[in-house]
Parts: structure tokens; sequence; C-alpha cells
């Protein structure tokens, strides 16, 4: 029987591309500074990070885990802000969101005098933290519409943390509710992950469109970090058009990481823990680990290699 073609491998490891060399959308590779030690004594004062896109099943999730173990591998400490009423960032780092005494809806919305300190958890990578989440916090949508200064509940909440830690990463909401405006408000910078699916890339508009209205009404501090190309697969023409079309809508915000399609991903979020101890030496750990260079390079002061 004649054999058919041999598939195309998802699993073997990609390591970072030498400067100069091609990535996905055929820019040439940028020169990544390594990321350079952290003084454990050093003050601290969060980057806050919301990953964001209204749109379900892009990415977000997996791409805010794996970039908040990747971070940590570079001895960054991390606190991963489960903000998705589904909880499925704590399913992701092994915590079952069902059986939580206490959540960050019960420091949200104060209840019985609980701190952050007895809802926040160490996961199973050295170096990050999980604030986590589960279905109550679809009542946080609603109770918030009567709260003051509603928008800025998440942001007043992470003040309290955020000498803690060099990065926060949010993990928001499939949708442009309030939970995704106080996540909004409360970061710095946003991160996109942009399935490359043609219904994906319509709704980036909208997005762009809350994203410009959250910076001239309630952060004008608010920075587009970059955006995130997920479930790419090279060797359909859908994925490659798409990520044309992605590259000439933004251009040089669109990251040179791009994360591939591949089975590893569902069986991290069986397993509770992330792609990089999972699968660490597998090409889908690789690109978070490039991708956790890039935003350290575009976050200046955040820890790369300065030079001599």
């Amino acid at each position: 029987m004649a054999k058919g073609p041999t598939p195309v491998s998802q699993e073997e490891p990609s390591p970072m591309p030498a400067p100069g060399e091609p990535d996905a959308t055929g820019r040439p590779w940028p020169d990544l500074p390594a990321p350079a030690p952290i003084d454990p004594s050093a003050p601290k004062d969060a980057l806050i990070v919301a990953l964001c896109n209204q749109k379900g099943g892009v990415g977000k999730t997996t791409s805010a885990i794996n970039l908040g173990a990747a971070l940590a591998e570079t001895g960054r400490r991390v606190l991963l802000v489960d903000f998705d009423p589904q909880g499925s960032a704590s399913v992701g780092l092994g915590v079952n969101p069902h059986s939580l005494e206490h959540s960050i809806y019960d420091v949200l919305i104060p209840r019985g005098g609980v701190d952050v300190d007895a809802v926040l958890l160490a996961s199973g990578v050295d170096g990050l933290d999980i604030l986590p989440g589960n279905i109550e916090l679809s009542a946080a949508e609603v109770q918030l519409v009567s709260e003051v200064a509603r928008e800025q509940t998440l942001r007043r909440l992470l003040d309290k943390v955020r000498d803690r830690y060099d990065f926060i990463l949010i993990d928001c909401a499939p949708s442009l509710g309030l939970l995704t405006i106080n996540a909004l408000t409360a970061a710095d910078k946003v991160l996109i992950p942009l399935e490359c699916e043609f219904f994906a890339l319509r709704g980036v508009a909208l997005l762009t469109d809350t994203i410009a209205t959250v910076q001239d009404r309630l952060n004008p501090h608010l920075e587009l970090l970059g955006i995130l190309p997920t479930m790419y697969d090279h060797r359909t023409l859908h994925s490659r058009e798409v990520l044309e079309r992605v590259l000439e809508a933004f251009g040089e915000l669109v990251f040179h990481t791009v994360i591939r399609r591949t089975v590893k991903f569902p069986e991290t979020t069986v397993a509770g823990e992330p792609i990089t101890t999972y699968a660490a030496t597998s090409a889908a750990a690789a690109s978070y680990r490039t991708l956790a260079r890039e935003v350290l390079a575009r976050c200046p002061g955040r820890g790369p290699a300065r030079a001599a």
C-alpha cells in the first residue's frame, strides 16, 4: 500500500531563530536581549497586562498561563488573575474553581472581611501565583453596576499586591462587559491573542474601539503591548492569509512569535499545568519562552539585559 504524505510535526522543539532569520510573517527576527537576573531585594512595582479578546476560543487563557509561566522561568514574580467567570485559568493551573472557599469575587465585592491573602494561591510553578476565579464573577458583573467608581474596583484590589510582583497578567472574560472594562482600567498594557481565522480578525476592530474609549475616559496611560497570532497552521492557505492581513493592519505591533496549533494544549488543561512544565522541550513551550523574551524587550526597565 502506498504511503500518504508524512504529516508535519508540531511537537518538535523550535528554538528561537537567529537575528535576521525570517519569522512566520517573513519579517526578520529581532535581536532579543537575554533577560537579566532579578534582584530579589529590589522594590517591585508590577507591570499589569490584560490579555483581552471578546471572542472566546482564541487562546487567551492558554497564553495567559504559559506567558506567566515563561516569565516566571526568567526569575520574575508573576501573578495570574483569573477574571473570567468560567475559571479556565484556575483549572489550567490545577485549581478546581468549584471547590474554592474564597475566590477573587470575595475581595472584589467585599463580604465578611476576606483579605486578598486569603485568596492568593501558589501554583505548581515557582514564582507564579494565581488569584482564582469562578462562576461567582458573573454576579460581580451585575453588582458592580451600582458601585461608586465601579470601573476602578479591580485596580484598587491590585494596588494592594502590586509591590510583590514584577508582572500581573489578567485573563479577561470573552466579552466587553464591566469586568473587561475593569481589567483595562487597571492595566498598563493590553495583549490581544488573535486566532488566525477570518471571523476572529473581524472582531478586533470592536476591541480596539473599546480600548480607545478606555484610554480616553478612564485610563489614559493604557497602551497596546501587541497582537499575538494564535492557533496558526502554516499548512493551510487560510491561516497564512489571515496572518498576512493581521500584519497589514497592525504592522510592528504584531509579535514575531506565532503560536501554532498543537494537541499539547488540551492535554495541559487536563494535567493542570503550563506547557513549559508539561512538555518542556516542545515547540509550543519554546514559542512561549520566546514570547516572554519579546514581552520583556517591549517593556523597558522590566528586565532585558542591557548592553555593556
